[in-house]
């Protein structure tokens, strides 16, 4: 998926397939960094800073094996097109956040949802990437702009895509989302804030480490899960970005159930040289 894990904080690494990259995307004041705030740390902050782009990066040991998921919090005014294309690009799960309290950012979670179907369609062929779609701030008693059913008409519900109301301030729901999400991706599900044992970065290298062949005894195996935030991650560089989604659409997503033969891996490469045409 993503590139291999390169945390020299935390001195762990996992291996490459168990590497994948969560993008957020939404309108500006939705709550995406509120929702990302609550599964990194279970905290809320009521104050709004605007975002450009924040890069956070967890590390997970489950049932023996190191996981881990880099997560992009977007800007909501997407001053970068080529960026946010190829945020979009490199992504491997999604969530898309509006709040029921403002239409327009419903309208423009259709049009990232839609967005992001084309452009992943364009890069390696996949029907629909995992993803879910959140109504935030669901908590609020009145002002909705946004019937709960009509989401629920809009965002058609599949083996891949999940619609739900959310509240970041409330805690509502949140768990459900992420849940939801690695269900969708047939990622462990213990990578869920309420699954897994929390982990400081101070005593996350010997927690973390994988075991010996990585094996552990049934009874611990079944129930071993942690993890933590790396300190210090930083956002891989364009440059780093596109040679990773080179490889991975040279490879085929892992994530499609359907394999390519030698044709379909002929119009993959011409949809990667379209691909990459549209983020210069």
């Amino acid at each position: 998926m993503t590139s291999k894990a390169s945390t020299p904080d935390s001195e762990i690494s996992a291996p490459e397939e168990n590497c994948y990259r969560l993008v957020v995307l939404g309108s500006p004041k939705v709550g995406k960094t509120a929702i990302v705030s609550r599964f990194l740390t279970g905290k809320f902050d009521d104050s709004y800073t605007p975002t450009i782009e924040d890069f956070h990066r967890k590390i997970y040991k489950i049932k023996g094996q190191v996981y881990q998921l880099d997560i992009l919090d977007t800007s909501g005014n997407n001053p970068f097109p080529a960026i946010h294309k190829l945020s979009i690009l490199t992504g491997d799960v999604f969530i898309i956040v509006y709040s029921i309290d403002d239409r327009t950012s419903f309208q423009e979670a259709v049009r990232l949802r839609d967005q992001i179907q084309l452009t992943k369609n364009t890069a390696n062929g996949m029907k629909c990437p995992p993803m879910v779609i959140a109504g935030n701030k669901c908590d609020k008693d009145g002002g909705r702009q946004v019937p709960l059913e009509e989401a629920k008409g809009t965002f058609d519900q599949t083996r891949r895509c999940t619609f739900l109301e959310t509240s970041a301030k409330k805690f509502y729901n949140v768990d459900v989302l992420f849940r939801s999400l690695f269900e969708n991706a047939r990622l462990p599900s213990e990578m869920s804030p309420s699954l897994h044992r929390k982990v400081s970065a101070s005593h996350g290298p010997t927690s973390l480490r994988p075991s010996s062949n990585g094996k552990l005894a049934l009874r611990r195996r079944l129930s071993e899960a942690c993890g933590m935030v790396a300190p210090n991650a930083r956002r891989p560089s364009v440059r780093s970005d596109l040679l990773q989604l080179r490889i991975k659409t040279l490879r085929g997503s892992s994530m499609d159930e359907e394999d390519d033969d030698e044709s379909e891996r002929g119009s993959i490469h011409r949809k990667l040289r379209k691909a990459m045409c549209c983020i210069q």
